[in-house]
């Protein structure tokens, strides 16, 4: 530890990345990121926008990119907010609407960035611990809090809160920020976005990262009132004017214009997540319904993290955390058809090693 760090830092547990291998080429179901390729006019839009223009600033309010996702979910241009990765959007957030003295309140299984956000903007949290199931304990999130956040389908578990229990949190907490992650709202369920002119009070934030194949540009956005939005800019002002440059504006546009391949490609990760769904039950895996891009599995006699090492040995990464509850279980995210097929096979060749062993 050096003694140049500050005392924020000095106290501070880093989020931890998925492996992003290097050398060895391996199946990558660790991410959960897309294994199909953004749309063909993104590829074109980014090429077309790689000229002398790189040499000029890009606008700092995105006006075109937020123009357009307004139009899309048909809200106004000042109810959007854009940002580098829906992660920034989340860091912006915690400055803009979470205070100190008042603990905010999120799920002990969720995203994993939550508690660092905390302990990095030194904001008080409370964990709601899950049911027994992995769903969401509405009830709990009605107590006195300084904001409320999770993810909506839930990571790393993928299950879905309806709408009617986003609007339960919502009726009892109109005085603070409700934030309902929706990276992955686009695999299942339906989105919160018709209980924005309700409740002022509800932050919905989106990543272009995983439907739409683009976590390589890192893209994000936030959907809300206007006055939660100015919020935003104002933190994003006052620490970066330029989040996005020229090439990532220009392909989150270009991602919206093709609404045909982004179905197509959503549809197909659906499809395939449901067959690896069945197949993993019929293999004796215990697995969580999803309404995300991954499973979240769990094997009765065979400890995840040994399945974790086997599949990496044999070239497969997935997802294992090492922490309370959920230490048992591996994310898998869902990858092509031929990924899943050989992550199948690679798992019974495994569990029946195992069990000659045995």
């Amino acid at each position: 530890m050096s003694k140049y760090w500050s005392k924020a830092i000095k106290n501070i547990e880093p989020y931890t990345p998925g492996e992003q291998p290097r050398g060895r080429k391996f199946i990558k179901l660790n991410t959960n990121e897309n294994p199909y390729p953004p749309s063909p006019l993104v590829i074109e839009a980014i090429k077309e926008a790689a000229n002398d223009n790189l040499r000029l600033y890009p606008d700092p309010y995105g006006e075109v990119l937020r123009t357009t996702i307004a139009g899309y979910y048909n809200l106004k241009s000042d109810q959007v907010f854009v940002g580098n990765g829906s992660d920034e959007v989340l860091a912006f957030t915690y400055l803009a609407f979470f205070n100190p003295q008042e603990p905010i309140l999120f799920p002990d299984v969720t995203y994993s960035f939550y508690p660092v956000y905390s302990s990095l903007f030194r904001i008080g949290y409370e964990l709601i611990p899950l049911n027994e199931d992995f769903t969401i304990p509405v009830e709990m999130f009605k107590k006195k809090n300084g904001g409320i956040i999770f993810p909506n389908p839930n990571a790393p578990t993928g299950i879905y809160l309806d709408c009617q229990g986003i609007e339960d949190i919502l009726k009892n907490n109109l005085e603070k920020v409700v934030v309902i992650d929706e990276a992955y709202i686009d695999f299942g369920g339906e989105s919160a976005l018709k209980l924005l002119d309700k409740y002022p009070n509800l932050l919905l934030i989106r990543t272009l990262s995983k439907a739409r194949s683009l976590a390589g540009m890192r893209i994000g956005f936030a959907l809300g009132h206007e006055d939660l939005i100015e919020g935003l800019n104002r933190v994003k002002s006052s620490f970066n004017s330029y989040t996005l440059d020229r090439l990532a504006l220009t392909a989150a546009e270009a991602s919206f214009q093709d609404e045909a391949y982004f179905q197509e490609t959503r549809d197909k990760i659906i499809k395939t997540r449901e067959r690896v769904f069945q197949q993993l039950v019929k293999m004796g895996f215990k697995v969580i319904p999803s309404m995300s891009n991954f499973l979240f599995i769990s094997h009765p006699t065979v400890p995840a993290v040994t399945i974790f090492q086997e599949l990496r040995a044999k070239g497969i990464l997935v997802r294992h955390f090492d922490k309370p509850r959920v230490e048992n279980y591996l994310r898998v995210s869902i990858g092509s058809d031929e990924e899943m097929e050989a992550f199948l096979q690679a798992a019974a060749s495994i569990l029946h090693d195992l069990a000659i062993k045995r």
